[in-house]
């Protein structure tokens, strides 16, 4: 009854509640596919009025599980082997706690100018390249050199920065390793989930988590999350890769749009100048 309560008492509203869970579903099953499905749940929360430092933390949430549920579909299907992914899964970790670290000595922004770019080329690579299918083919480095160098500089970037992460395990999971697109995809969700639980505690400490809109969503995305993760079983690349192709394109103009807007923006020496003096 609390929990009911709780629901229909909350601020965003009942309404607003269920269309975010409608969100989520949405949202977690793309992103079992093709990552990116923060992409959809932070502007629905920012749209509903939610603040942005809860919406960013509470997102985590429902991203966390979702990507949960993706990991042990997979699992459970066959498409991964866990004991080849513990390792990259530690590495990984270890990269994201020293690029969470990081990011509070050093200044993230001139990334937003770069990886528009290289969003744009991933989305190249994956439509043309002749290595994107569902048969793992003959890797092209050692498997160290993906577990012991690419996994945590990716993980380092993830807890520094982190808009498409997941691309870039993709990339390196198929142009290194040769995986196929069914395996990149379930070892891209083992590897995402964990740094994203790395950030989820780190904001649960911090008191930033709407735990109720949180506990919606996240069942939200558990469902879209099951649904996504049996597309890509039954499918493959016929639907990874073109979704794969348009979650790059989508991201690269969403980072680039946004940093047009920051160098467009006046600095506030300049607007402050433009304000007439009052005396």
């Amino acid at each position: 009854m609390d929990i009911l309560s709780a629901f229909l008492t909350h601020p965003v509203g009942p309404e607003l509640l269920l269309a975010l869970f409608a969100a989520a579903v949405i949202a977690a099953a793309i992103d079992a596919i093709a990552g990116g499905g923060g992409l959809i749940t932070l502007p629905a929360m920012l749209a509903a009025g939610v603040a942005p430092a809860t919406a960013i933390a509470t997102n985590k949430v429902q991203s966390s599980m979702g990507t949960a549920m993706a990991a042990i579909t997979y699992v459970r299907s066959g498409q991964v082997r866990v004991r080849e992914v513990v390792p990259r899964i530690l590495t990984v970790l270890a990269g994201a706690a020293l690029g969470s670290l990081a990011v509070q000595s050093i200044d993230p922004s001139a990334l937003g100018r770069i990886l528009p770019v290289l969003l744009g080329v991933m989305a190249a690579y994956f439509l043309l390249s002749p290595r994107v299918g569902d048969i793992d083919a003959e890797a092209r480095v050692p498997g160290w050199v993906t577990g012991w160098i690419v996994a945590p500089l990716i993980g380092f970037y993830d807890g520094f920065f982190g808009p498409g992460t997941g691309s870039f395990f993709m990339l390196a999971l198929v142009a290194l390793d040769g995986r196929g697109m069914r395996r990149a995809v379930a070892e891209t969700k083992l590897l995402n989930l964990t740094s994203n639980l790395s950030a989820l505690a780190v904001f649960a400490l911090g008191g930033h988590i709407d735990w109720m809109l949180g506990a919606v969503m996240a069942t939200g995305a558990i469902i879209g999350a099951r649904i996504g993760a049996a597309l890509v079983i039954a499918r493959g690349t016929r639907i990874v890769k073109p979704l794969l192709v348009c979650t790059c394109l989508a991201l690269s103009a969403r980072l680039a749009w946004t940093e047009y807007r920051a160098d467009a923006a006046p600095p506030p020496a300049a607007v402050s100048a433009e304000i007439p003096a009052t005396e």
